[in-house]
C-alpha cells in the first residue's frame, strides 16, 4: 500500500482508504457486491449460452416513495428471484459471496415457485451460480 509522508504530523500516512471490505493483517481484502456478482454471471452465461435467454428482475433498487407506489401499482412484487432463464424454468437468487442473507419475502417465493414446478436456487457469488447453471443445463440435455 503507498504512503505518503505527512509533513505536518510528521509520520507517514496510508494513501489509500478501505473500501467496503475486510480488514486482515493491513490488507483489505474486496468482497464484489450482489450487483457485481450478478454482472460478472450474466456476462459469463450470454458467452457460455448464446442461444439461452436470461433476464433480470430489477427488484432491489432504492426508489423514491412515488416510484415505488408505481411500480407496485404495475405489480412489482418484493422478494422475487433476480434472474429467470425461462428455456430452463429456472429462478436464481443472487447474494454475495459472504455475507447476504434470503429475506422471508424471497423464502416466500422460492418457496411459492418450487410448488409450481419451477427449479430456484440461492448463489452464493457467480461462481455459485456458474455451477448452479452447468447442472441444470446437463439436465436439460438429458430431458430432465
Amino acid at each position: 500500500m503507498p504512503r505518503v509522508f505527512n509533513r505536518t504530523a510528521r509520520r507517514f500516512r496510508s494513501t489509500t482508504k478501505p473500501v467496503r471490505g475486510v480488514v486482515t493483517d493491513n490488507s483489505v481484502l474486496k468482497i464484489p457486491t450482489e450487483h457485481q456478482e450478478q454482472v460478472a454471471f450474466i456476462q459469463w452465461f450470454r458467452r457460455t449460452y448464446p442461444d439461452v435467454r436470461i433476464f433480470a428482475i430489477p427488484n432491489g433498487e432504492a426508489r423514491s416513495q412515488s416510484a415505488g407506489a408505481r411500480l407496485k401499482a404495475e405489480g412489482v412484487s418484493a422478494g422475487v428471484p433476480d434472474l429467470f432463464i425461462p428455456a430452463w424454468n429456472t429462478w436464481i437468487e443472487m447474494k454475495r459471496s459472504k455475507g447476504g442473507s434470503v429475506s422471508e419475502k424471497q423464502k416466500d417465493w422460492l418457496a411459492y415457485l418450487e410448488s409450481i414446478g419451477h427449479k430456484t436456487f440461492v448463489c452464493k457469488g457467480a461462481d455459485s451460480a456458474k455451477e448452479f447453471a452447468k447442472k441444470v443445463y446437463n439436465l436439460t440435455l438429458q430431458g430432465i
